[in-house]
């Protein structure tokens, strides 16, 4: 038997197709990845048993157009799917999104976005290419994004340049902190193409991919990190590499203008860690229940300081929820302030309280709870990584909040 969904498709008024995908993803979470989640994070391991099972159930192409042999999901119905999966294994959710990103940012993204015909045509031939490899081989695109630097918060150019050159362009740079790095088959990296006597710009970003194979591709460093160790998110250098011009995943500029116009793709690393929050209370409730596997069967239900802190907990899931399935639900290219000020706070809300419930479930359950064998210490640790996130890290959310409700666009105190 699966586990009931997060979000009930009848309460929460699903679509067929989001009712459908969650229901796949929470199937494979609960009957294959969440046994596995201990040993990709103990060996710090990439799942890729996981993505050859969710090749299989079409969820690589969930978010690519049904023409091209995808289930043509939106935003909304691949968050709800991520956050099944980050239930059962927060490493796969987590690369998963590096993955989507893909194909949602070129895809239903993309469509919204005000492009030129020559800029459309150009686009809609260049994704056909990618689409056709993820649906009929399976391949595996990653999303490096940070450079290192303060490009990755959006105030400076990508530090990861590319130099036009015949049929294609010369990319050099690297991506730190980059997820799949050494498992992925291309990498969708976002560079500043270099202009001869213009100055460096993010409206001049590409968005290309690379081959994981092309020549002067290499990962570098070791991984051993407090959580999401099965992310193995290792450095990646590009050295003088030739990228065909096919490879584009947009247009040049069009990237600027999604995440110009389209603030809620950076959204996406949320689900995992709204995932994560239902684990942790899902396993204090069976703990307490004396269900959970591998324990013995001993209640601790009866006594009120447990009743307590799973209510507390309760209440902060469904405040969390709430917030969260209204935020994903009003994603749209060119939202209103309020709908991004409700972004940030949403995406602030959800790490914390992912932590906090870990927590709370660790000092409600007691020692036990500690162990390796349990899920519980690995959701902890998994839990306290997705503040520190870029572009959105619960620090930048703050402070677009503080800033953004206080002014108006234009307006400053000189």
């Amino acid at each position: 038997m699966t586990d009931a969904p997060i979000f009930d498709p009848h309460a929460w008024k699903l679509t067929d197709l989001e009712a459908d995908m969650t229901a796949r993803a929470r199937a494979l979470g609960k009957e294959k990845f969440a046994d596995r989640a201990e040993k990709w994070d103990r060996e710090a391991i990439f799942p890729t048993d996981n993505y050859k099972d969710m090749h299989e159930a079409g969820l690589l192409g969930i978010c690519i157009p049904e023409e091209h042999g995808g289930f043509g999901a939106g935003m909304r119905a691949y968050c709800l799917s991520a956050a099944e999966i980050g239930r059962y294994c927060g490493a796969t959710a987590l690369t998963w999104n590096m993955h989507i990103c893909s194909t949602l940012w070129t895809g239903t993204l993309a469509d919204d976005l005000e492009l030129t015909d020559e800029q459309r045509a150009r686009h809609k031939a260049g994704r056909a290419l990618h689409y056709k490899r993820i649906v009929e081989e399976g391949a595996l695109y990653s999303q490096p994004f940070s450079g290192g630097g303060a490009a990755a918060a959006g105030f400076q150019p990508f530090s990861t340049q590319a130099r036009s050159t015949e049929g294609g362009y010369i990319v050099s740079g690297k991506k730190i902190f980059a997820s799949l790095a050494g498992h992925a088959d291309y990498y969708g990296v976002l560079c500043t193409h270099i202009i001869e006597g213009k100055k460096p710009s993010r409206s001049d970003t590409l968005y290309l991919a690379i081959p994981a194979k092309a020549n002067g591709v290499k990962v570098v460093g070791d991984w051993d990190p407090l959580g999401m160790r099965g992310t193995v998110s290792r450095t990646l250098l590009f050295e003088d590499v030739f990228v065909a011009a096919s490879e584009e995943l947009m247009p040049q500029g069009v990237y600027f203008q999604a995440a110009s116009n389209w603030p809620h793709m950076f959204l996406t690393l949320s689900p995992t860690y709204m995932g994560i929050s239902q684990a942790a209370y899902d396993f204090t409730v069976a703990y307490l229940r004396g269900e959970v596997p591998g324990t013995p069967p001993i209640k601790r239900r009866m006594y009120p300081t447990k009743q307590i802190a799973v209510a507390e907990m309760r209440v902060k899931l469904e405040a969390a929820k709430s917030l969260w399935f209204q935020a994903i639900s009003e994603a749209q290219c060119k939202p209103s302030k309020e709908q991004v000020l409700r972004a940030y706070a949403t995406n602030h809300l959800v790490m914390e309280t992912a932590n906090e419930l870990c927590r709370l479930a660790i000092r409600t359950c007691g020692g036990q709870s500690m162990l390796k064998s349990l899920p519980l210490e690995r959701l902890y640790r998994d839990s306290r990584c997705g503040s520190l996130m870029l572009p959105w890290t619960a620090e930048l959310c703050l402070d677009r909040i503080g800033r953004e409700a206080l002014y108006e666009p234009g307006e400053s105190d000189d």
